[in-house]
């Protein structure tokens, strides 16, 4: 069966980007819809025991300023393709992307491999590792370019 609506997770990196025009092109190709949800992860933010906290101020500054990169995305990217949902949500990503996924009745979501690098990542663990894991539909993940020639470089 050929996805329909198809879930694109982003955390408005290069990463992101990539793995949304990756699943533009193949929603042009199948005639699917393309969602977007953006997930400001407020635990990752106020880390207790880092003694790091955000206020109200400080998180609704971050909702307003996601609200308008995702939206700048979609607009940008979205040409010539079906456009659903773009959504932004505030908790843990690795929760929040499985269940917008169900509520929307994704049969696909399409995904970078890296995204938040360092402290951040070492803490949490990868989002996009924990979605394959419990995710309601398939996932398909993108490696950006960077990281493919990275590897080779390195090798």
């Amino acid at each position: 069966m050929l996805p329909k609506n198809i879930l694109v997770p982003t955390d408005l990196s290069d990463t992101a980007e990539e793995a949304l025009d990756y699943a533009c092109e193949l929603a042009q190709k199948l005639d699917a819809t393309v969602h977007l949800v953006n997930v400001i992860g407020i635990p990752s933010l106020g880390v207790p025991e880092m003694g790091v906290g955000l206020t109200a101020t400080v998180i609704d500054s971050l909702v307003i300023e996601n609200q308008k990169a995702l939206d700048d995305l979609a607009a940008r990217k979205g040409a010539g393709t079906r456009m659903g949902q773009v959504l932004l949500k505030t908790g843990d990503a690795r929760d929040l992307i499985n269940q917008t996924a169900t509520e929307l009745g994704a049969d696909l979501i399409v995904m970078g491999t890296h995204g938040r690098r360092g402290v951040s990542r070492a803490l949490l663990g990868s989002v996009a590792e924990t979605v394959v894991r419990s995710a309601p539909c398939p996932v398909l993940t993108v490696r950006t370019h960077k990281d493919k020639h990275a590897d080779r470089d390195a090798a």
